[in-house]
């Protein structure tokens, strides 16, 4: 059994550049897997690998500089879910595109998971889904705003447009892990929101630590390596993806006719060109033609759509 751990911290790194090998070293060596941003703001991402390689990982980056309080969260996955490990340099570890936006001077109040029901079910309190809008269609809380985002982009503007309708409520915000949260919480603060709340450790934690018989959370949650989706007791879900356009992908989703495994889904069979879709067919043959001798193929792992 495997460990993936989910991590974000927001610090300072002058030069994250010069962080970056050291990191790729450690995690390398110790046959570590998965994604790692890096930026002047901090780091993000998820890795996957054996209890001691998660912990030299995690010892390395609780080394780095204002990350002795770096706080992560667990789950486990019988097969490795990511192809390889890449730590990258980003402007953002969270792209809001916001420069103004910065977590470290101010976000919203944090609300453990065992009081989140409490809150979401007061009358005077709006509660905003603040991730993407395939994300949302798998799973979110009961009662839950779903702005329609394609991108963490969006957010902004969509807030400007319908601000006037959460007049004199208060807002509570949720995501994955809790790193969207930290901007949009700091962001609505800066566009004069005064009560703001989101849930501490995001929906994971939520999912960890709150009995799904007392849950108000509906459906599974995405998450951005190979298992999909997540359940309570971060169980792996029933969703696939679509490896072309990388949306999560039921059952029913994969008997519809746009379907093809590895070139088109129901959503994305408008969104590329015949040429791509050819691409997508020899890049999934190739897939095939890997599982036959055993290998892997680095085709059939893909990363994070936009966040």
């Amino acid at each position: 059994m495997l460990t993936v751990a989910a991590l974000y911290h927001f610090t300072r790194f002058p030069d994250p550049e010069a962080l970056k090998a050291p990191l790729a070293r450690i995690a390398c060596a110790n046959g570590v897997r998965g994604t790692l941003l890096l930026a002047q703001e901090g780091i993000n991402g998820t890795i996957a690998g054996s209890r001691e390689g998660i912990d030299a990982v995690l010892s390395h980056i609780r080394a780095l500089p204002g990350c002795a309080d770096l706080v992560w969260k667990e789950s486990t996955a019988q097969d490795m879910p990511f192809g390889r490990m890449k730590v990258r340099i980003k402007r953002e570890i969270v792209t809001m595109g916001q420069p103004d936006v910065d977590p470290l001077a101010s976000v919203g109040h944090y609300v453990d998971p065992q009081d989140w029901n409490a809150l979401i079910a007061a009358e005077d309190v709006a509660v905003i889904d603040t991730r993407n809008d395939y994300e949302v269609a798998i799973g979110t809380f009961e009662g839950a705003v779903d702005p329609g985002t394609k991108s963490f982009r969006d957010f902004p503007a969509w807030w400007e447009e319908n601000a006037h309708r959460f007049h004199n409520k208060r807002i509570a915000m949720f995501c994955t892990g809790g790193i969207r949260c930290e901007k949009s919480t700091n962001y609505l603060l800066s566009q004069g929101v005064a009560d703001v709340f989101h849930l501490k450790g995001g929906i994971l934690k939520y999912l960890e630590d709150v009995p799904e018989e007392e849950s108000r959370w509906q459906g599974e949650c995405f998450v951005f390596d190979q298992r999909v989706s997540l359940g309570h007791g971060l169980k792996q879900g029933d969703y696939t993806l679509c490896h072309a356009c990388r949306r999560p992908l039921s059952a029913d989703d994969k008997i519809r006719p746009e379907y093809e495994e590895g070139v088109s889904c129901y959503r994305c069979i408008g969104e590329y060109s015949d040429a791509d879709r050819a691409r997508f067919r020899e890049r999934q043959h190739q897939v095939e033609l890997a599982e036959k001798r055993g290998e892997d193929h680095i085709g059939a792992v893909h990363g994070k759509p936009g966040s």
